[in-house]
């Protein structure tokens, strides 16, 4: 069974490894400084177990729980934390426990049988229902097996194609199993319509050209991409670009 001890505070990940190789000298355990760090490492070395702290730097434990609910098989996560306000966002999370530091031995052994028994693909299932409560500050999916993680702050647009979205950014282009309303929603201070199949983020907007038939299109800055801008949005899109971007 492998565990990933997932802390900012170094101290604290060096007492949980403690706790795990008392309770079992067999658990293999690996460390990660904050959410991002524990999602990029899921994606290279894969762990059984989660052992994660809630409020860290970079990115915080409940929303690294929610990347991590794309994996399959995923991993099964306990919250390891200081606050108890967190312990209703974290089951809604599908973690199957909470713990309050200093993590007791014997109710982190309790946790860690209790894992063990739920480590299953319905765990995943289960999670992928629900919807972080916060905006999201970066967007993955899978690609030949691996998650690939994007900033939102890196992102020039969302375009509609087919069944998905197509996430640009200056390293490329990243497919999302979302729709484009659904991003509206969540971002919708960041990034404007322009088109029915199309938002852009305010902050990168470079200015509006026409093409050969005389049609608005948008320029973003970084990237070569150029968006057409229905009529009906066309005077909401040169207001905003006298305006300055939200912080």
């Amino acid at each position: 069974m492998k565990i990933l001890i997932v802390d900012d505070e170094p101290l604290a990940r060096e007492r949980l490894q403690r706790l795990t190789a008392a309770i079992d000298e067999h658990y293999e355990t690996e460390q990660a400084e904050h959410g991002l760090d524990a999602v990029n490492k899921m994606s290279s070395s894969p762990a059984d177990i989660i052992l994660m702290d809630i409020r860290m730097p970079v990115m915080d434990g409940l929303e690294a729980a929610h990347h991590l609910s794309h994996l399959d098989p995923g991993p099964v996560i306990i919250f390891t934390t200081a606050y108890e306000d967190h312990a209703l966002q974290a089951f809604e999370a599908h973690a199957i426990d909470y713990l309050l530091k200093p993590v007791k031995k014997d109710r982190l052994e309790l946790a860690l049988r209790r894992a063990s028994l739920l480590k299953e693909a319905t765990i995943n299932q289960l999670r992928r229902k629900q919807e972080p409560k916060k905006n999201r500050t970066y967007l993955s999916a899978t690609f030949k097996g691996e998650l690939k993680l994007v900033a939102v702050k890196d992102i020039r647009y969302f375009k509609a194609e087919q069944k998905y979205v197509v996430a640009g950014w200056p390293g490329g282009q990243l497919l999302l199993d979302e729709s484009l309303q659904s991003l509206e929603e969540e971002f919708g201070d960041q990034f404007v319509r322009i088109h029915r199949n199309a938002l852009v983020a305010r902050k990168h907007i470079d200015s509006i050209v026409k093409d050969d038939q005389g049609q608005p299109e948008i320029l973003l800055n970084g990237v070569d991409a150029r968006l057409a801008v229905s009529r009906r949005n066309i005077s909401y899109i040169r207001r905003n670009l006298k305006r300055p971007p939200p912080e």
